[in-house]
């Protein structure tokens, strides 16, 4: 499986996970604060949507702009970068949303932790679902599966 592909799994799934805690937590925040429960289980989705989502889409990004070098500067200034933007953009929403008195900040952080951790999951479970190579096929073309000097194994 490529890159690309488990790349494009995670996202998948990472939406079908996001709605899921959609409603869970919508329901749930119905029946703490109505309909300030509602909007928070929304809102906490969709940071964790947004924030999940940004790591997959650079590391997309990053892979086609390094050429599929993952070792290269362009890669890690790319991912990096996205790491940086999602930081700035945590702390500046968390300091828009901590006032607003139509949130209910139980459900908001319950959602967030909520989408957080099962992103966490299925990014570890599709990794190691995935198939991917470990051994460059390229070199072990030119020595078959042998050391470089030609010893047998």
């Amino acid at each position: 499986m490529s890159t690309t592909a488990i790349m494009q799994r995670i996202l998948l799934w990472g939406g079908i996970l996001a709605a899921a805690v959609a409603v869970v937590g919508g329901v749930i925040g119905w029946f703490l604060a109505q309909g300030a429960g509602v909007a928070s289980a929304l809102v906490g989705t969709a940071l964790a949507i947004v924030f999940c989502m940004l790591t997959g889409a650079s590391i997309l990004l990053a892979f086609k702009a390094s050429k599929g070098v993952m070792i290269s500067g362009a890669f890690f200034g790319i991912v990096l970068g996205g790491w940086l933007l999602k930081f700035v953009l945590f702390i500046v929403l968390v300091f828009v949303l901590a006032d607003q008195d139509w949130l209910h900040r139980g459900v908001v952080f319950g959602s967030l932790v909520a989408a957080v951790i099962g992103s966490l999951v299925i990014d570890c479970v599709v990794i190691a679902t995935s198939r991917q190579p470990t051994i460059d096929s390229d070199a072990d073309d030119e020595t078959q599966g042998r050391p470089a000097s030609g010893a047998r194994a």
